[in-house]
């Protein structure tokens, strides 16, 4: 049964998209199987992995507003073992659509009931908002990666979100815990990035993962060209971060062996 962990920040701009595509990407080049879902209604992700959103005909929106089985939207991508549910414009009307369901909070868990059991993780790309889709992506979510930008305003909104999943693990999931804060945009030459870091490791301690995303130009690039930045070039900085990140939250949930014992990696 797959371990589905959320991406989420509200403050736009922080890497979460980037961190979704290429967290995902890492595990399937790992050979996990993975199951990436764009809940996010401007569908950077589903662009970033290849795909052109004029011939995604099915979406994510189809199974929250439509009642689409989760089987009838998936996407194969050109990396073995990455799998899609793609994201539409459409998913925007969905929070309006579902506003009168009887437990309109638990749509997204019950569509990814039916596709758990195929996956070894699932990452999930939530919108940069507190609005309803992304209250239903903590809602089906094991845990939650928080993606924090190296900048002066790093930890502005931060406690809103921390104060969401908390409402969340009260009321929605209380099995919801918090996956790691991951410091993003990290630029080593600069002395505010060391201060930013140093600052959220002092607020938040053991939370912070290890790896840090450094800035780098590949991770820009790689979006435009259809392709996580591992396969658009697997020795670059951020490639070498997001599989170090995936191997780091691998250990953590004690994932780091296959189904035949072998170890992937020390």
């Amino acid at each position: 049964m797959a371990k589905i962990i959320g991406v989420a920040n509200q403050k736009g701009g922080v890497g979460k998209t980037t961190t979704a595509i290429n967290l995902a990407a890492s595990f399937a080049v790992l050979e996990f199987k993975t199951l990436l879902v764009d809940a996010d209604s401007q569908a950077n992700s589903t662009t970033g992995v290849g795909f052109d959103l004029h011939n995604v005909i099915h979406s994510l929106y189809d199974c929250m507003a439509n009642q689409a089985k989760a089987r009838e939207v998936l996407l194969k991508t050109e990396i073995p073992n990455l799998d899609l549910i793609p994201s539409h414009i459409d998913l925007v009307g969905a929070e309006i659509e579902m506003i009168n369901y009887p437990h309109r909070e638990m749509v997204l868990k019950e569509i990814l009931v039916a596709v758990k059991d195929d996956y070894d993780l699932i990452v999930i790309d939530c919108s940069p908002s507190l609005g309803l889709i992304t209250v239903n992506a903590l809602t089906a979510s094991d845990s939650v990666l928080i993606p924090v930008q190296c900048e002066f305003f790093a930890l502005e909104g931060l406690g809103k979100l921390l104060n969401t999943v908390k409402i969340v693990q009260n009321r929605l999931n209380t099995e919801l815990q918090i996956e790691g804060i991951l410091m993003t945009m990290y630029d080593s030459r600069l002395r505010l990035c060391n201060q930013v870091v140093s600052e959220v490791r002092r607020h938040f301690e053991e939370i912070v993962f290890d790896t840090i995303i450094h800035r780098n130009s590949k991770l820009s690039e790689a979006p435009s060209f259809g392709k996580p930045v591992i396969l658009y070039d697997a020795n670059s900085k951020g490639a070498m971060n997001y599989l170090n990140l995936a191997k780091e939250i691998l250990q953590k949930n004690d994932m780091t062996k296959m189904p035949n014992d072998e170890k992937i990696f020390e």
